[in-house]
């Protein structure tokens, strides 16, 4: 793929404050093979906001955190973009692996491209940090002994927020779903929740990532009369739904939107005065507490102002517990050992607090639901969520009975 896909950013070498000369052989071998992070995002597209470049910079804070050594080995960060296709994903983790020594690749915010990259970490015993991407079948029937699924998932985005809408006599729904496998998750999971407490589903449509024009798509669920429309879909693709939608009138005619993975950028983009009163489920807000506002505010300054998604929290925090495994192990060579040790030691950092690892690859956390203030509410430019929940961990995400995950001894 060649430098055309790939942006490398060197962080925190260091090499000449190691003192080489100074340096038995074994150490000065180790000191000349830099242990090597490849974020594979999108650069470009759709997700650049919500992950891309802040992914980047989340995962090169942390390297910076934790000192730009493991041992005696500088930790280098790379980058590149996947192009939200399969096959140029896959690419680029296998010239990772194969000939950058690339150790752990993270974020991976297309779902078809983590797929592809789950198996591949597997294949050459790398590690793969599922940072920016919310498909349940990486810790379902596509989980691996390599990968770990951190910051938040397709079940986790869509129970809580179903459950309220449902409970408040919003029982009849309607989809519009990108159609990717983390789409297909959304949407299978909020049609679980409406079945479950006696609703009804509809009607769906699906669409294609990058979509312009949502306008025959919101027509068929304005005239459903469904009184939730679940736009399952994120990036631009749910700006553009949720802003034609209010020029359509639906909210106003008394039809409830529900995003699940739209994210703070997006909501950003979207302002207030139309995406007010809208349900979030997040692991991370910026504004919650001492240390998130003190990330944020480093994370901003890199950033031109922009505040982080949860997804560069996610990579922040999944680098930060990727190297402390290294650093116990003392060696990264082994994937399956690294994760093995990620899931043996307890969880964590200043963003999401302590955690754990299930068997299954699920990093488990406490998850929130948020709702968009109104124009009135909002003080300043990413003044946009107030707290109205806290699932705790063992509530948020999808039981490990209902999976089918080989790593569980289920077939």
């Amino acid at each position: 793929m060649g430098s055309r896909l790939m942006r490398r950013r060197n962080v925190l070498t260091g090499v000449a404050s190691l003192g080489l000369a100074a340096l038995p052989r074994r150490r000065l071998a180790a000191a000349s093979k830099p242990l090597r992070l490849g974020v594979l995002t999108d650069l470009t597209s759709l997700f650049q906001d919500i992950t891309g470049p802040g992914s980047v910079l989340a995962t090169q804070m942390a390297v910076a955190d934790f000192g730009g050594h493991v041992g005696d080995r500088p930790i280098e960060v790379i980058s590149g973009d996947y192009l939200q296709k399969a096959d140029v994903g896959a690419a680029v983790a296998r010239e990772w692996f194969d000939q950058q020594g690339v150790d752990a690749i993270l974020d991976v915010s297309n779902s078809a491209v983590a797929l592809s990259v789950n198996t591949l970490a597997r294949e050459k015993n790398k590690v793969l940090l599922a940072s920016g991407n919310i498909t349940n079948r990486l810790t379902d029937d596509a989980c691996s002994p390599n990968t770990v699924h951190w910051t938040n998932d397709a079940f986790a985005l869509t129970n809580a927020p179903a459950k309220i809408l449902l409970e408040r006599g919003l029982d009849t729904w309607f989809f519009i779903t990108m159609d990717v496998p983390s789409g297909a998750d959304m949407e299978r999971f909020a049609t679980e929740q409406v079945v479950k407490h006696g609703g009804h589903v509809v009607g769906g449509v699906k669409h294609p990532l990058n979509l312009a024009d949502f306008a025959a798509l919101l027509l068929q669920a304005q005239v459903s009369k469904a009184k939730v429309i679940a736009l399952c879909n994120g990036g631009s693709d749910v700006i553009n739904a949720m802003k034609q939608a209010v020029e359509f009138g639906i909210p106003q005619g008394g039809q409830t939107l529900i995003a699940p993975a739209a994210y703070i950028t997006e909501f950003h983009a979207i302002g207030p005065q139309i995406a007010q009163g809208t349900l979030v489920t997040d692991v991370f807000y910026w504004d919650r507490n001492e240390q998130s506002r003190a990330f944020a505010k480093r994370f901003g300054e890199g950033m031109k102002g922009h505040m982080p998604t949860e997804f560069h929290a996610g990579a922040y925090s999944a680098t930060t517990h990727f190297l402390k495994a290294v650093a116990v192990l003392g060696d990264s060579a082994d994937g399956k050992a690294v994760v093995a040790k990620m899931k043996e030691i307890p969880t964590d950092d200043p963003l999401f607090g302590a955690g754990s690892i299930r068997p299954d690859g699920l990093k488990m956390h406490p998850v929130y639901v948020f709702q968009v203030k109104t124009l009135a509410e909002s003080k300043s430019e990413w003044d946009l969520y107030k707290q109205i929940d806290t699932i705790q961990a063992s509530e948020a995400w999808r039981p490990m009975s209902e999976e089918h995950c080989s790593l569980l001894g289920k077939s």
